[in-house]
């Protein structure tokens, strides 16, 4: 997909197209999955919207940004943090090679 499309492009096209890779190789995920913000056991009028829950497991987060910060990783975590999931990708697709883009965090 990356190699297809290349870097450059906004965050939502590479959300669509990865949406789409999934749909084509029946890996089961969520896009935007909503995700509340509970504090002392009661929803606050705040949440959040996850990228992608892929297998009800996995967070991605999906960046298209000319470099990855310190606030993406801990958007990242706090999604993990709130979601009581463990294990999380950050895709940044604005590098030449997807590889580099990517960082993976487990809680």
């Amino acid at each position: 997909m990356h190699r297809a499309l290349g870097p450059g492009l906004l965050e939502s096209a590479y959300q669509a197209a990865l949406a789409l890779e999934l749909e084509i190789r029946g890996v089961p995920f969520e896009r935007e999955r909503f995700l509340p913000v509970v504090y002392r056991h009661r929803a606050l009028d705040a949440h959040y919207r996850i990228d992608f829950l892929v297998g009800g497991l996995l967070v991605v987060e999906i960046k298209a940004v000319e470099r990855l910060q310190a606030v993406h990783e801990a958007q990242l975590l706090t999604y993990l943090r709130l979601g009581g999931y463990r294990l999380g990708l950050l895709l940044n697709f604005c590098v030449p090679v997807l590889r580099h883009g990517i960082v993976r965090r487990a809680l």
